[in-house]
């Protein structure tokens, strides 16, 4: 079912009044309760609780379904009565990046749009035959917040707040001229009109979130909420401070932000921003520099609201914890990086087996690291060579593909650890061997954690990097794994990851080339990216972010079954992206899920050229492309 409506419409829960629901194997709510979310029902119902399966569907093989959001998938709602009912998904557009909608005070703006830090002046595409507005074709990470307050004015049903934030620019007007990491990346805060009967959500108002008190935002990339229910942003690809004086993405990055070439301050990248939603729609944004400078691709907070993992998209990544001072507060805590032991065999063909333990880097406050962010260069912090100085007061480190020898200055320890903090980690004896840790996400009930690792290959094969701590066979569709939280009182939390592994569905598969290009098995996850875990129903969600597949997809893993289903499909050459799982707002569930760069594929197919065409029709070119912010609507609400 392809753009469908409603999220769940009223004829079907008036069948699952005398009928039945679906199965990850959690109680829930009756069914009269869910006709009471939706505006009625009967207070005595037969059946009183359901569970939920997701249904796989088959990759879409037709120009028109791969062209666009595509889903015929089905989901099994299992009723305490026994009785059983089969429902579709379908994929709801909010809005397209580019779309002109109206600020809370009325005027104009463009989703997507890219402003200057002050948040209202727009930039200006010159590079084309007709100047309009840079407007991004990337939305990624995202957050669905409800607020007790609201004061949106004309909203007729639930109002909802959706946080949305915009990776990057694929193309300039000209059609030829890369614009990655070269703007500030923006951040819009819609304000949705979601109805009291269905669950149809809509849009009422967008503003773009002003990032002056920042010093603008970098590479924007996945997200996630906060237990306190703030809007928990990343900046990824932290630019290297020691080699910033040759860096021409930086320096574009600096003159369309702030006029200069050389305003910018590397330094300032590479945080975590956090975005606070206020009750009229519009919003405000501070940085963390407290938790490590690094390739941040998510982080995710811990039920104690203070410890939290955090993902490092590079390679030569590691994995991070922060524990904070103060729960619900991210201003100063301590800084640690996992140290890796490998227990299953050297080449291991299964992503392998691992013990973690931990290694203190240091603690901060934040105001204090960006003090020394705005007074400290490189060079004040560190010395770096490229080959063997022959000098002991060097280590050597991996640092990209590559091995650097470093040397940090007396004192500077702390400048060290939290501002050239992937330098520090592997100095002082941390994994950094990962290649492209990307999202992380938590299973409550099961005390686990889910990190998707999106390829295994360089540093993660034993090729005689520093260390080797990580030993095993390549994989280029990489693989999702799951890590075992527990108590260490060495690092004072609960919640801290101590072994990992990759259940079998959710490794990925490379094969030769297969007709349509693909080099990664369709029928299994390639390259993961976005995770999101679903308490209620017990189900991971992971998106795509692969070139190993024509079609990208959104997937549902049940971690008690171990079975996995193909829920969505998104554009040809799109990557899957703001993936977020929602059990419970006001009575409706929803995956939000977004796409990127819609048609930027870079291997031939047979269809190609017609492909190429609807993709085309459906959302431009790539120098102006369009792509959806939306949702995976028809899943009800489970809970007690």
């Amino acid at each position: 079912m392809v753009e469908k409506n409603l999220p769940l419409n009223r004829r079907t829960l008036l069948q699952w009044a005398t009928s039945a629901p679906l199965a990850s194997g959690l109680s829930a709510m009756g069914a009269s309760s869910i006709l009471s979310a939706c505006g009625g029902g009967s207070s005595t119902p037969s059946a009183t609780s359901f569970s939920v399966v997701f249904n796989s569907m088959a990759a879409p093989t037709s120009d028109a379904d791969r062209a666009t959001t595509y889903t015929n998938a089905t989901i099994d709602v299992t009723y305490s009565d026994k009785s059983a009912k089969t429902l579709n998904l379908s994929y709801n557009t909010l809005y397209k990046t580019g779309d002109v909608l109206k600020r809370p005070d009325g005027a104009s703006v463009v989703a997507g749009g890219y402003y200057y830090p002050d948040g209202v002046t727009p930039i200006i595409d010159t590079s084309g035959t007709a100047y309009a507005q840079f407007y991004s074709d990337c939305p990624d990470g995202q957050s669905l917040i409800k607020l007790s307050n609201p004061s949106v004015s004309g909203v007729v049903g639930n109002t909802l707040f959706l946080v949305t934030q915009f990776e990057y620019k694929t193309l300039a007007a000209n059609g030829t001229t890369s614009m990655y990491g070269k703007l500030p990346s923006p951040i819009g805060i819609a304000t949705l009109d979601q109805d009291k009967t269905t669950g149809l959500m809509k849009v009422k108002t967008y503003f773009n979130v002003p990032t002056n008190d920042v010093h603008g935002l970098w590479i924007t990339c996945a997200s996630s909420q906060s237990p306190w229910n703030t809007h928990l942003s990343s900046e990824e690809y932290e630019p290297d401070a020691w080699t910033i004086s040759t860096n021409a993405q930086f320096e574009a990055f600096s003159l369309n932000t702030f006029g200069s070439t050389t305003a910018a301050n590397p330094y300032h990248y590479g945080h975590v921003p956090e975005v606070t939603v206020n009750p009229d729609g519009t919003g405000s944004i501070k940085k963390h520099y407290c938790m490590g400078r690094i390739s941040r691709e998510k982080v995710k907070v811990m039920p104690d609201n203070k410890t939290v993992i955090q993902g490092d998209d590079a390679t030569s990544g590691g994995i991070f914890l922060f524990v904070a001072d103060i729960a619900g507060e991210l201003s100063s805590g301590t800084l640690y990086v996992a140290k890796l032991s490998q227990t299953s065999a050297s080449d291991s063909v299964d992503g392998g087996t691992f013990d973690i333990s931990w290694i203190r880097l240091g603690h901060a406050s934040s105001i204090e690291i960006e003090a020394m962010a705005g007074n400290l260069v490189a060079a004040d912090i560190m010395d770096v060579k490229t080959s063997d100085p022959s000098d002991v007061s060097y280590t050597k480190i991996n640092y990209g593909n590559a091995q650097q020898w470093v040397k940090f200055l007396p004192g500077m320890e702390k400048a060290a650890a939290f501002l050239e903090t992937r330098r520090y980690a592997a100095a002082m004896g941390g994994t950094m061997e990962l290649t492209k840790f990307e999202g992380v996400t938590l299973n409550v009930a099961d005390k686990k954690a889910y990190i998707a690792m999106s390829a295994i290959r360089d540093t993660m094969t034993g090729n005689g990097f520093t260390a080797d701590d990580v030993q095993l066979k390549k994989i280029s569709a990489g693989g999702t794994y799951e890590v075992s939280l527990a108590s260490d009182a060495s690092v004072g939390s609960d919640w801290v990851p101590k072994s990992m592994l990759i259940p079998g569905a959710l490794l990925g598969e490379d094969i030769a080339k297969d007709a349509n290009g693909n080099t990664a098995n369709i029928d299994k996850i390639a390259n993961p990216d976005n995770v999101s875990f679903s308490n209620a129903l017990g189900t991971l969600f992971i998106g795509e972010d692969s070139g190993a597949h024509l079609n990208n997809y959104v997937w549902a893993y049940n971690t008690t079954t171990n079975s996995l289903a193909r829920i969505l499909s998104v554009p040809a050459g799109a990557e899957c992206t703001g993936l977020q799982v929602k059990d419970d707002v006001n009575g409706f569930s929803y995956v939000m899920s977004n796409f990127q760069h819609p048609g930027d594929w870079t291997f031939d197919t047979p269809s190609q050229d017609s492909l190429a065409a609807a993709v085309k029709a459906n959302w431009g070119e790539l120098k102006s492309a369009k792509a959806a912010v939306g949702y995976i609507a028809g899943i009800p609400k489970l809970g007690v």
